[in-house]
């Protein structure tokens, strides 16, 4: 696949593709003889779970440590479970303090909706 072709696949930019391989995050992409990058199923399935890992807030640094562990191999599975498991974990804690949040608005909301009903 074509660098085009991956990112309308994924949903990363040109741009953005071409930072994460940059970055270390996808070093085994491969180049033909042309010189373009020549993309695999693989390969856009590796940087749609990046897309994911970034937009869930996975620092790039954690995002390289992975990376490093993924290059490394199957031995590494262990490595890269704990990594996913500790990021899922934050996220649960994230996604309670969000919730808290939207309820404090939701109260927010409801005191102004009475307020405004008691001005009519």
């Amino acid at each position: 696949m074509k660098i085009s072709e991956v990112a309308a696949k994924t949903g990363l930019s040109i741009s953005t593709i071409r930072f994460y391989e940059k970055s270390g995050l996808c070093p085994f992409i491969e180049r033909g003889a042309d010189g373009k990058r020549r993309f695999s199923k693989t390969d856009a399935d590796w940087l749609e779970l990046l897309a994911s890992l970034r937009a869930t807030g996975m620092p790039l640094s954690e995002m390289r440590k992975f990376a490093a562990l993924y290059a490394s191999g199957d031995a590494t599975i262990p490595n890269r479970k704990a990594v996913l498991l500790a990021h899922r974990q934050s996220l649960k804690a994230r996604q309670a303090e969000l919730e808290r949040c939207r309820k404090i608005l939701d109260q927010k909301l409801q005191k102004y909706d009475e307020r405004m009903k008691d001005q009519t």
